[in-house]
C-alpha cells in the first residue's frame, strides 16, 4: 500500500523574513481593545479597529490591501461598534473617528497618544454629554473631589 505524500514543499529550510524599520507588531496582541490614555494619563477611547497604508507600491485598486506590500499603520480607529458587534457587519467609514498615528507616544499595555484628549475628535460625545446632560443635573458641574 503506498501512502499519499503532501503536496508542495515539505521540509525545505525556510529562509527568515528580511528585517525591517521601526517596531513589528501583532494588531490583535498589541493594539486592538487597548485602553487610548492622552497626555495626562487620561482615558480618551478604546482602540477598535486600524487604518493600514501601503509604504512601496500601490495598494489594489479596490482600496484592498494584499499582503504582496509592506504597510504601515496610518490611523487607529474608534467609533459606535456595540451594535455590529452583537448583530454583525461594519460601521461605514464615515461613523469612524480617526487618531493618526503620528500622535501615538508609546503602545503597552495601554495605548499612549502625546496629545490632550480634549483635543481630539474621539471624545465629542463626552464633552456633548457633560456639558448638555450632566451639567443640567443640580450639582452637575461640582466636582466632589475639590470640597474639604
Amino acid at each position: 500500500m503506498r501512502r499519499r505524500g503532501r503536496t508542495g514543499p515539505r521540509d525545505l529550510a525556510r529562509e527568515p523574513e528580511p528585517r525591517q524599520p521601526g517596531r513589528i507588531l501583532d494588531a490583535r496582541l498589541h493594539l486592538l481593545d487597548r485602553q487610548v490614555l492622552d497626555v495626562d494619563d487620561v482615558p480618551v477611547c478604546t482602540l477598535d479597529d486600524i487604518e493600514l497604508e501601503a509604504v512601496d507600491g500601490e495598494p489594489a485598486e479596490d482600496g484592498r490591501i494584499d499582503g504582496s506590500v509592506p504597510v504601515v499603520i496610518a490611523a487607529l480607529l474608534t467609533g459606535p461598534v456595540l451594535g455590529t458587534r452583537v448583530f454583525g457587519g461594519r460601521p461605514p467609514a464615515s461613523r469612524w473617528y480617526r487618531l493618526p498615528w503620528r500622535h501615538v507616544s508609546d503602545v503597552g499595555t495601554a495605548v499612549r497618544v502625546g496629545v490632550h484628549g480634549a483635543d481630539l475628535d474621539a471624545t465629542w460625545l463626552e464633552r456633548w454629554t457633560r456639558d448638555h446632560v450632566i451639567g443640567r443635573i443640580p450639582g452637575g458641574t461640582h466636582d466632589p473631589e475639590s470640597s474639604g
